[in-house]
Formats: structure tokens, C-alpha cells, sequence
């Protein structure tokens, strides 16, 4: 019997069955994504971060400065607005809004839909910038080449041990705003240990995406 209501149900083993179902279902979505995409020889990145730690702003420099070496596109996740999709489309590349409501991640079905409206190039580079959330979208699986986690030195330095599923999820972590380090309390030195203590793995580079500090970093693992 439930203890909450008295109901005669396990509301507790119901949730995680269908939190078992929603992400199979989810799984088998971005299988099929990554098939597409690969069979395309489309690069897909799944940006994830916090708000306001600089994602669009890294986009922005980014087709700036490699809109003339490849094809890009842009999927831009948020809950509410098309604002984002309007910066990067006066970049003059393809993007596509997806608007997830009362939902705080992107899923599988919503970038399956929105390459349906992209119709990515062969060989693009496919940029899918997350709602922003240090939690959720470490769950679901999109069918993308690589994830990204994008974290600020106006953020905490202890970010990668309170959100570690997140960091853990990662291939790359970039520390933005360099050119504000001055100004904030921020460890970069221990940043890098924390994430290497949750992911070994992950690849940890520094840049600012305003002032242009290490992008060929960034250039460089996107080429990889």
C-alpha cells in the first residue's frame, strides 16, 4: 500500500518503470539519429551548460570565424523565445528554434524533428545548443558526436562535484570567460581537478569566447 495516499499502488516502482520506458523509447530515437547523421558525415555537438554561461555567445564566434571552412547549422533549444535563434541567424546560417515548453532538456524525438527541417549538407557541422540546465539533459541521449559542457569562472569553481552525472556525460568541458577572471573568484586549477575526478576522460580546455583567448582549442577538438 502507498503510504502517501493509501491507494494500494507503488507510485515508487510505476515512476521508475516509466522513466525506464521514456528513456528507452528515447535510445532507440537517437540511434536512429546517429545512423542519419553519420551516414551524412554530419558532425553533431550537443552544447550543455548552465544559463548565461556564454553558449551562444561561443556559437556566434564560432561561425564567425569557421563559417567559411564548413557548412554549420544550429538547432537552439530553450523553453520559451525564438531570441537565441534570432542572434545566430543573423550569422546568415540555418537554425531551427525548438521550444520545449514547461521541459527543461532537449530529447531525441525534438533534434529527429529538427533535422526533418534543417535537412543538414553532407559533412556539416551541427551545433545543438541545449536548454540551459546542469541536470536533465545528461539523461537523454541525442544521437550527437560529442557533448560539450560549457561552464563560466562567474560560476563556481565546485560545479563539477554538485553536478557530476553532467561533467560525467562529457567529452569536452570548456571554462569560459576567461577575461573575466580577474574580477571573480574562480580556481581554474581545481576546476580541472574536480572534473577529473568525476571524468577522467573529459578534455578540459580555457577560453573567452568575447575576446577570443585559446579558440583554436576549441577549433582544434571540433576538427578532431
Amino acid at each position: 500500500m502507498c503510504a502517501t495516499c493509501g491507494c494500494g499502488h507503488s507510485h515508487g516502482v510505476e515512476v521508475v518503470a516509466l522513466e525506464e520506458k521514456v528513456l528507452a523509447r528515447n535510445d532507440e530515437i537517437a540511434f536512429a539519429n546517429r545512423a542519419r547523421l553519420e551516414a551524412l558525415g554530419v558532425r553533431a555537438v550537443n552544447l550543455m551548460s548552465s544559463p548565461g554561461s556564454g553558449k551562444t555567445t561561443l556559437l556566434e564566434r564560432t561561425i564567425q570565424d569557421l563559417g567559411g571552412r564548413r557548412s554549420i547549422a544550429v538547432v537552439e533549444g530553450d523553453q520559451e523565445t525564438t531570441l537565441d535563434a534570432e542572434r545566430i541567424r543573423r550569422t546568415g546560417i540555418d537554425v531551427v528554434q525548438v521550444n520545449t515548453g514547461a521541459g527543461c532538456h532537449l530529447d531525441a524525438s525534438m533534434l529527429d524533428r529538427a533535422l526533418d527541417e534543417l535537412d543538414p549538407a553532407p559533412k556539416t557541422l551541427l551545433f545543438v545548443e541545449n536548454v540551459g540546465n546542469l541536470v536533465c539533459p545528461a539523461l537523454f541521449d541525442l544521437g550527437e558526436s560529442g557533448k560539450v559542457v560549457i561552464i563560466s569562472v562567474t560560476e563556481g569553481t565546485d560545479k563539477p562535484l554538485k553536478y557530476p552525472y553532467m561533467f560525467a556525460a562529457a567529452d569536452l568541458v570548456v571554462i569560459n570567460k576567461l577575461d573575466l577572471l580577474p574580477y571573480v573568484d574562480f580556481d581554474i586549477d581545481a576546476c580541472r581537478l574536480h572534473v577529473a575526478s568525476v571524468n577522467p576522460a573529459a578534455t578540459v580546455i580555457t577560453v573567452s569566447a568575447t575576446r577570443g583567448d585559446n579558440l583554436t582549442d576549441w577549433y582544434g577538438w571540433l576538427f578532431s
